[in-house]
């Protein structure tokens, strides 16, 4: 599993999935793939969507303010496996799944994890199309 170190609020320093935000007039697919190539230097094949869930975190006096909705794709390399920080993130890491609580990853994060790779042993997967982003 190809994860992320946070170098950017939210969650700072945590180890979490690529991806980031959505710009206007793309496609998730677009901003996935975009994402990707801007923190780690991967292009990539997007297959199915895995899961949909909210992330919501509060200041100190319980108001919010972060609220991500979060549309996790199952993706695999294009060109090779070698990753490299850059863009927000401090660090990335291929990581196997039973390592996962050594990175501190979330258990939303596990599970949506453990979803993509249930969804790889029902077979193959065919990749969606991404309009407008070349990678360069």
């Amino acid at each position: 599993m190809l994860l992320v170190r946070r170098g950017n609020e939210p969650l700072k320093g945590q180890w979490s999935l690529p991806g980031g935000a959505v710009e206007l007039g793309e496609t998730l697919e677009t901003a996935i793939a975009r994402e990707v190539r801007e923190e780690t230097g991967l292009l990539i094949d997007i297959g199915p969507m895995i899961d949909v869930f909210d992330r919501i975190s509060f200041d100190p006096q319980g108001r919010p303010n972060y609220h991500y909705v979060l549309v996790d794709f199952l993706c695999r390399p294009l060109e090779g496996t070698v990753a490299s920080a850059s863009s927000d993130a401090a660090d990335v890491a291929w990581a196997p799944l039973l390592d996962l609580p050594s990175y501190g990853v979330n258990e939303a994060t596990v599970s949506v994890i453990q979803k993509g790779f249930d969804r790889l042993r029902d077979g193959p997967w065919t990749p969606r199309e991404v309009r407008w982003y070349t990678g360069e």
